[in-house]
């Protein structure tokens, strides 16, 4: 695929991804999920608790407020730093990040004053670019009913925080013991101004960060762990091996307070590797910066070591809307005309090919007429699969129509009732993959289908 463009269109025409506020000309780099895209964002997220949480002892979970005490942010640093360098072209106005006309150049950023490179020009127009400005990348709002800069607060640029400023809170409360994770999945907000490549750079997205505290000096082994565990996730729900890379950060990319840095890179249609998940060794800075502006003590007494200290951190970093797209991109497929319909003139279907577990509807059921019995059966099954799994019931169209619909929205099972269900009291199943066939009964249907979610 060389465009995210059939993505987009089946993102629409099947009720994946919407434009924000469409009626009203849409709302730049913002995204509405559509009935199949919540589904499916929910199982990206549920599957991620899963394997940070729920299958672990040592992490717990979290949901922080979005609006937080304003000292926060500038204990974090994003008041004074979390910019990005902008230049605006002088003859079509268009503003660009200055960071990315550099590196698609080849070329090593240099922020100082006077030092921007005059051969780097507009690309839209080839004119002349100004200097480099900082701009901050926080939404500003107010709280209460006056808006003056005492109630100026900030809606949060990243979850983490609320981990650090929780930390004790969390430690005494479930009694936790060194090392230990603290997870969450929440909203965040940047006022990015070069957005763009539908959902992989929004304004509004949600990520899925765990924050790993453990003892001074004892981070390497587990940034390994973690980078290992984070690539083998993407892996295990179906993204293609040499679609996928690690890339560490340079030592000039670190932040002054980081140790090392690796990114997960997932290979876009339209960008090449870019950014999916990052790994962190944050060392102590975080816990650290709360502690002297809060003044309020945030180290830990290890009873086996018999010493207080201020945890270290390693964070593994997931966007929930990045990941989405990404199983998205890997998913598709246009494949020849299979669905044996003979009505049907067409060359190419689609088959979205999602990991069982991440698949919005796990079943479709589908009556061969509209007859009341048939209707009533099938009825009937739905009614038992939806208590476990998410299923649609579909009776429009001709078999074959109905069953491209389901490809195309990466359904795993066909349940086809037909007359002969009413006599001997089976349905077929049909695979999205293999394509084939199989007759079960009614009443082991729901234990047939869950042994086949488990390959």
């Amino acid at each position: 695929m060389k465009s995210l463009e059939p993505i987009v269109s089946l993102a629409k025409r099947r009720g994946f991804i919407f434009q924000s506020s469409e009626i009203y000309g849409g709302l730049s780099s913002c995204y509405d999920y559509g009935p199949l895209g919540v589904e499916l964002k929910n199982n990206v997220k549920r599957m991620w608790w899963k394997a940070m949480v729920q299958d672990r002892d040592d992490v717990v979970g979290l949901d922080s407020a979005i609006l937080m005490h304003p000292k926060t942010w500038e204990a974090s640093g994003h008041v004074e730093g979390f910019t990005d360098p902008l230049v605006d072209c002088k003859v079509c106005k268009k503003r660009w990040r200055a960071d990315h006309l550099l590196e698609a150049k080849g070329m090593k950023p240099d922020f100082r004053p006077g030092a921007w490179d005059k051969s780097v020009v507009c690309p839209s127009c080839g004119g002349e670019l100004t200097d480099v400005r900082k701009f901050n990348l926080m939404f500003k709002t107010f709280m209460g009913a006056v808006e003056d800069d005492a109630s100026q607060i900030y809606l949060r640029p990243e979850t983490c925080q609320g981990i650090y400023v929780n930390f004790l809170n969390v430690q005494q409360s479930m009694r936790l013991k060194m090392p230990f994770g603290i997870a969450q999945v929440g909203k965040a907000f940047r006022n990015e101004i070069t957005p763009g490549h539908f959902t992989f750079r929004t304004r509004e997205f949600e990520q899925m960060e765990q924050q790993f505290f453990v003892a001074p000096g004892e981070t390497g082994p587990y940034f390994e762990d973690w980078k290992a565990r984070r690539m083998q996730w993407y892996l295990d729900l179906g993204i293609k091996k040499d679609h996928l890379r690690f890339r560490d950060h340079e030592g000039h990319e670190l932040a002054h307070y980081a140790k090392a840095a690796a990114d997960i890179e997932y290979l876009y249609p339209d960008q090449g590797f870019k950014e999916l998940a990052g790994i962190h060794d944050r060392g102590n800075w975080d816990l650290s910066r709360h502690q002297e502006f809060s003044g309020q003590s945030l180290e830990y007494f290890d009873p086996e070591k018999g010493e207080r200290y201020t945890p270290h951190i390693v964070e593994t970093s997931d966007g929930a809307d990045r990941a989405t797209l990404a199983f998205l991109i890997d998913a598709y497929q246009e494949v020849e005309a299979r669905s044996g319909d003979d009505d049907a003139k067409h060359e190419k279907e689609v088959v979205l090919r999602l990991h069982k577990q991440l698949a919005p509807i796990k079943a479709a059921i589908l009556p061969l007429s509209k007859k009341e019995p048939l209707q009533q059966l099938a009825k009937d099954i739905q009614k038992t699969l939806r208590a476990t799994w998410m299923t649609q019931y579909d009776e429009t169209g001709s078999i074959g129509k109905r069953y491209r619909r389901q490809d195309e929205t990466g359904t795993p099972f066909c349940v086809t009732v037909d007359f002969d269900s009413l006599e001997d009291k089976k349905v077929t199943v049909r695979d999205r993959d293999t394509m084939e066939q199989e007759r079960v009964a009614v009443e082991e249907l729901e234990a047939y289908i869950k042994e086949k979610m488990k390959v």
